[in-house]
This record gives structure tokens, sequence and C-alpha cells, in this order.
């Protein structure tokens, strides 16, 4: 099934904005961004898996998670989504950044950005719009550049997957 994904880069705005529809009811979508089970079978593109240390999903809560290759190589960096405002099933707002294994910013890496999740369902099909706001044209494009819309596109890929699994499982 071929699902829309539009990504696109706005410098005006400093921002990346990603629309992406999923064959599932808004319920699972919203579920599979939100709870660390879920999130461990699809966020991380492969052969990277993802690693949550904690996830506290309520306004003041707070995601710390880092992407691994192995077993024996440590976490060299983590990611850090600390949670603003949540309209359950709807949408969230987040304040995400880099950070040490202790949710510590890491000097030198863009210093954050505000995200905002949203969630609009349809008889089997739920449309997720992304915005990510940056907080200058300079750390826009880095981010851009890291292989963010590529390893963005994977996992969205790798979620696809999951929810066909789950859907042969009913």
């Amino acid at each position: 099934m071929n699902m829309l994904f539009d990504f696109t880069v706005n410098k005006d705005t400093n921002s990346i904005h990603i629309t992406r529809e999923f064959a599932a009811d808004q319920d699972l979508v919203w579920d599979a961004f939100t709870k660390p089970e879920i999130l461990k079978q699809w966020y991380a593109p492969k052969p990277f898996r993802l690693q949550t240390k904690e996830m506290d999903f309520r306004v003041g809560g707070r995601w710390l998670y880092t992407m691994i290759s192995t077993d024996t190589e440590p976490p060299t960096r983590y990611s850090l989504a600390e949670y603003i405002e949540i309209d359950p099933k709807n949408s969230f707002t987040s304040r995400n950044s880099f950070s040490d294994e202790n949710g510590n910013p890491i000097d030198g890496v863009f210093t954050s950005s505000i995200t905002t999740t949203s969630f609009k369902g349809e008889p089997g099909k739920t449309t997720v719009n992304i915005v990510k706001k940056m907080a200058s044209l300079a750390q826009l494009e880095q981010f851009a550049a890291s292989g963010f819309i590529e390893g963005t596109a994977v996992g969205y890929r790798n979620l696809d997957e999951y929810l066909l699994t789950l859907g042969t499982q009913k």
C-alpha cells in the first residue's frame, strides 16, 4: 500500500514539516508514537534498535532514549523529548534535544527544537502531521543534513510493517 509521505524543509520559518499516512486506526497510531513497548518495535532504522532509558508520557514528563547498533557498543548520544502539551489521541508537543545518558544537553549539537505531532483519523487510515521548529536556520540545515529525512522514512516503513503484523494477528 502506498501511503502519503511529504517531507518539507521551510527555511523561512526554520522548520521541518512531515505529513504521513498510516493504514491503521487513530488509537493504534497514537499508541505507536506514545508507548515505549511499541516505539521499540519500529522507531529505529535497521540495523539500529531503540533503547528507552526512561519514558513518562505526561505534561512535564520526558522520554530519554538512544539508538544502538549492537549490545557491545555503549551509546554515545541520547535524545531527549520533554513533553510540553498533550491532547490525548489528538496531539502532543515536545522540546527535543540531544543529551547525555542523564538528559543533560550535549555542547556543540543543536540546542533544541519544538515538535508538535498531530493525529487525524479516518476509517482505516490515520494522517500524522509533524512540525519541528528549530532555533535557527543554521541548526535547521545541520539537522536536515544529518540523515533525519532518510531515518524518518525508514522508521515509518518499519511502522507500516509493524501495523501490518497487527492486522494479521486479529
